[in-house]
């Protein structure tokens, strides 16, 4: 998967923990947005240590 489609999926389940945490689904959107961030994370360290 490239990094676009990397950046585009975790900038979604961002915006899905928005929407759910607005609608009140806590769970859910802790989740979500534990996952976007531990993606990016992995995503920003794999573009470090490629340079």
């Amino acid at each position: 998967m490239s990094d676009f489609k990397k950046d585009i999926l975790t900038g979604l389940m961002f915006i899905t923990g928005l929407f759910g945490f607005i609608s009140g689904e806590f769970i859910i959107s802790s989740t979500l947005f534990a996952s976007a961030a531990i993606s990016s994370n992995i995503n920003a360290s794999r573009k470090l240590s490629k340079a």
